[in-house]
C-alpha cells in the first residue's frame, strides 16, 4: 500500500519531469486537468493525535486488506505553476509566432 500523498507527490515529479524534457522542442502541450482514480483503504488512528489516513491499494494487497472495506475515490487535479498564468506547458518556453 502507498499512501495517497505519496501517489500526488509521485505524480508532481514524474509532471516536472515531463516539462524538463520538452524544453527546447518546437511541439508543445498545455497540461489540462489531470484526473486520478484509485482504490483505497480507508484508517483511523487513535489517541491524542488521531488522524485519517488514505493507503492507495495496489494490485498484489494482501489478504488482510482484500478483507477491510475498500473505496474507490476520483480526483480531479487543476495543475499551476507558482507566479504563472494559464496552464503550464509540459514542452518548452513558448517561441515567436507559434499560435
Amino acid at each position: 500500500m502507498i499512501e495517497l500523498s505519496e501517489v500526488i507527490a509521485e505524480l508532481r515529479r514524474e509532471l516536472d519531469e515531463a516539462m524538463r524534457a520538452g524544453a527546447g522542442h518546437r511541439l508543445r502541450f498545455e497540461l489540462g486537468p489531470v484526473e486520478v482514480e484509485a482504490s483505497v483503504a480507508v484508517e483511523r488512528s487513535g489517541g491524542a493525535d488521531a488522524k485519517v489516513r488514505f493507503w492507495v491499494l495496489d494490485a498484489g494487497a494482501d489478504a488482510r486488506i482484500a478483507r477491510s472495506e475498500t473505496h474507490r475515490i476520483s480526483l480531479t487535479l487543476h495543475p499551476k505553476i507558482t507566479g504563472q498564468s494559464g496552464p503550464p506547458e509540459i514542452a518548452g518556453p513558448e517561441t515567436e509566432r507559434e499560435r
